[in-house]
């Protein structure tokens, strides 16, 4: 009898916990929700550690909306900048010079309602602070906004794409070429860090539903896709070029040539068994495909099952 007890307590937990992971899949299948769900609650932490009960409760939703505000018209600005076509007419074919007529009067139509959003969106904010409507009553701490701020350009897809841009221009050695990996992994890295600590400190002022909200969403559903998504992928991607040592500066400077895979110029490189240099990033998307040399077509694979079994 304590065993059938026993084994239906064992399938109610297995249940219960299968239905939690399910509903942490569908949460992280929701990107833009979960991204504003994420900072709403992370500013409400804020608001309860740093803002006086009578700013509470409104501040973040205000604060979001506008911080949103401020990321669509950077997006809108953006967007301008690197656009490379300007014209407003779509070709029925890339040869033909004729032009199609529904095509063309959506594109027109869709590009002239983001320009008057933006112009309308920057008027209204022009107005807000400059009459400072509405804002009489809203005072928020200058480390409230820091750290909300803050926040937001981590989660934010437009800030983090300008990041991602930037380390990709820079190049640094430690990546290896691999941003793709390491920058997600940091941010979502730095994300859990600063949403514990409010956490914790909303536990210890009392706010314990919130505290177990934030939790969820802030906390465990970030660290699943931390793991998930990007640690784990990372560590195999890893794990393949671990069999090729780095290259020393002494060495990349004797080799004096470009990676045969890209053709740019190396800082930093791996080398084969067959004593051929290659970024790491290059390396690793050439061993997907097949594990022989890209110039000698030696084969990699003898000398990666030799380091596992040493």
């Amino acid at each position: 009898m304590e065993s059938e007890e026993w084994d239906f307590l064992k399938s109610v937990v297995h249940r219960a916990r299968r239905r939690y992971l399910n509903l942490e899949s569908l949460y992280m299948e929701m990107k833009n929700a979960s991204v504003l769900v994420n900072q709403v609650v992370f500013f409400s932490l804020c608001e309860r550690i740093f803002l006086p009960p009578s700013q509470r409760m409104s501040s973040s939703l205000h604060l979001d909306v506008f911080l949103n505000v401020i990321a669509y018209c950077v997006s809108y600005v953006k967007e301008l900048i690197e656009r490379e076509d300007w014209s407003m007419y779509v070709n029925i074919a890339r040869t033909s010079n004729v032009r199609h007529l529904a095509l063309s009067t959506t594109k027109i139509v869709l590009e002239w309602t983001k320009a008057v959003t933006f112009i309308i969106t920057v008027v209204c904010m022009l107005l807000v602070f400059g009459l400072e409507k509405g804002l009489k009553n809203y005072m928020p701490t200058t480390t409230y906004l820091l750290i909300t701020g803050f926040y937001f350009l981590m989660t934010e897809k437009v800030f983090i794409e300008m990041l991602f841009a930037w380390l990709d221009n820079k190049k640094f050695d430690y990546f290896e070429g691999m941003e793709t990996f390491y920058c997600p992994a940091l941010l979502l890295t730095l994300q859990i860090t600063l949403s514990s600590l409010f956490v914790f400190l909303c536990f210890v002022c009392g706010n314990f539903r919130l505290a177990v909200l934030s939790s969820f969403t802030n906390v465990r559903v970030k660290y699943r896709e931390l793991r998930d998504r990007y640690l784990l992928p990372l560590s195999k991607e890893l794990s393949k070029l671990s069999c090729y040592r780095m290259a020393t500066p002494s060495e990349i400077r004797g080799h004096d040539d470009v990676c045969a895979i890209c053709l740019t110029a190396m800082s930093c490189a791996r080398i084969t068994p067959c004593q051929h240099f290659f970024h790491a990033d290059c390396l690793r998307r050439c061993l997907k495909e097949s594990y022989k040399c890209p110039i000698c077509q030696y084969d990699l694979h003898k000398s990666q099952s030799i380091v596992i079994r040493e």
